[in-house]
């Protein structure tokens, strides 16, 4: 009866294992959206205007709504599935010495079905973020020019300029939705967006003037990508000295 009872909870254990082994990974991609979100706020923290970081904000926030709900229903999962052993095993105790001596005059009982274990709900997840790094735009943009090939500080710019660049078109994106669209259509987003886009230029060349001669503009790879999303055109007359524009 011991053995079949030690079974039947080395069953249980084993099934609450393999439902939180199969909910590692979601909660891992959750856990590294969060950790991508904090290094954009990390980033935009650096400007010049608050309002940059309320995107990073907002997805830092949303990342750690769905983690935490992540984590709750697996806990809410181990404790139903495990408590119904424990409340048997207590309601046993009290009762061992009258329960022994009813064996030995009763045939031994059947053997309890299995608990039933309740798989756990699919735990909510931020919709990824696709994330392009600064080696993909400059392998885009010039395929001659690796990263690789520079110092290891000069990689770092690169990876900050590039972040910083993506998180400044976002800004603008996010603030004013209704010029951008207006101006992706008439295709003069440099001109219509040009105060904007001035300010967060300037803050650019300040902080990454030592890679601004190299063959790669990550403020023009994502002012395309994300204010013309996609639409080279639609920017009208690019303002800015480009080392990968032919003017």
């Amino acid at each position: 009866m011991k053995e079949r009872q030690k079974s039947l909870e080395h069953a249980l254990e084993e099934a609450v294992s393999r439902a939180l082994r199969d909910n590692l990974a979601p909660l891992q991609r959750t856990a590294d959206e969060l950790h991508q979100a904090y290094a954009d706020l990390v980033a935009a923290c650096s400007s010049s205007r608050p309002s940059n970081a309320l995107p990073a904000m907002l997805r830092a926030q949303t990342a750690a709504s769905a983690l935490a709900a992540g984590l709750s229903v697996l806990s809410n999962f181990v404790a139903v599935a495990l408590n119904p052993r424990d409340q048997q095993a207590a309601a046993e105790e009290p009762s061992g010495a009258k329960a022994s001596a009813v064996v030995e005059l009763e045939p031994e009982p059947e053997a309890p079905a299995p608990p039933k274990v309740i798989p756990p709900p699919e735990i909510p997840e931020p919709e990824p973020a696709a994330e392009v790094t600064a080696e993909e735009v400059a392998v885009a943009e010039a395929p001659s020019f690796s990263l690789d090939s520079l110092p290891t500080e000069q990689r770092d710019l690169h990876r900050r300029a590039n972040r910083v660049a993506k998180v400044a078109m976002q800004d603008i994106k996010l603030l004013r939705p209704k010029d951008v669209r207006l101006a992706r259509e008439h295709k003069d987003i440099c001109q219509r967006l040009r105060s904007d886009l001035d300010k967060a230029r300037k803050e650019y060349d300040r902080r990454f003037r030592a890679i601004l001669d190299q063959p790669v503009d990550y403020f023009h790879h994502w002012m395309v990508e994300i204010l013309a999303e996609g639409d080279g055109e639609a920017l009208g007359e690019y303002p800015y000295p480009s080392p990968v524009l032919r003017h």
